[in-house]
């Protein structure tokens, strides 16, 4: 039987990176030009939090997948699982969840970092207001989606992968007195 405590905790670190993902796209920078003293227009950020917040929903993502394949043995070590559906089940939500938190993973790190990169007097060196970057809309939200998924297709895994090795663990029955006879012909 899988492991409740297992279970328990990759769902808690995943739903808690799914829940900073929410937050780092409610809290992206944004930026309006504003002018100095000398008449230079410049680029002002608000708040960096999202940038943070992208950090830690990888990290904590990192982790929880980190915890979900010590404890399944990355589906690949360990003793082999008895064929049927269970070993299949498990091998689809094994390949799936690693795709998504591939996509998860490359979705935080890019919005925390286009989020942290700002311009300042990008329109010093040319004519006209600057021109400010920002993340675009939508990047954490992916993020948050996949880690969704993720969290969803590793649960399933790990969940499937210990009914495969219950299923494993059990011998066969012995049928005492059954079975073919040889003769001779």
């Amino acid at each position: 039987m899988a492991s409740i405590v297992v279970i328990a905790l990759v769902l808690i670190l995943d739903l808690l990176a799914f829940v900073l993902a929410i937050g780092a796209e409610r809290r992206r920078s944004m930026a309006y030009v504003n002018v100095d003293d000398v008449g230079r227009a410049y680029c002002v950020y608000s708040t960096n939090a999202s940038t943070w917040y992208g950090v830690g929903a990888l990290s904590l993502l990192l982790a929880g997948q980190a915890l979900a394949m010590g404890a399944s043995r990355c589906f690949c070590c360990g003793r082999a699982l008895s064929p049927g559906r269970w070993r299949a089940f498990s091998g689809v939500c094994f390949v799936i969840c690693w795709l998504t938190f591939v996509i998860a993973e490359l979705c935080l790190l890019a919005g925390s970092v286009r989020n942290a990169y700002h311009t300042k007097y990008s329109g010093y060196f040319i004519n006209g207001p600057p021109h400010c970057h920002m993340l675009r809309k939508g990047v954490f939200a992916a993020g948050a989606a996949f880690t969704f998924l993720t969290a969803l297709f590793t649960e399933l895994h790990y969940i499937f992968y210990a009914k495969a090795r219950s299923t494993a663990a059990a011998t066969p029955p012995i049928i005492h007195g059954g079975g073919i006879g040889m003769t001779r012909i």
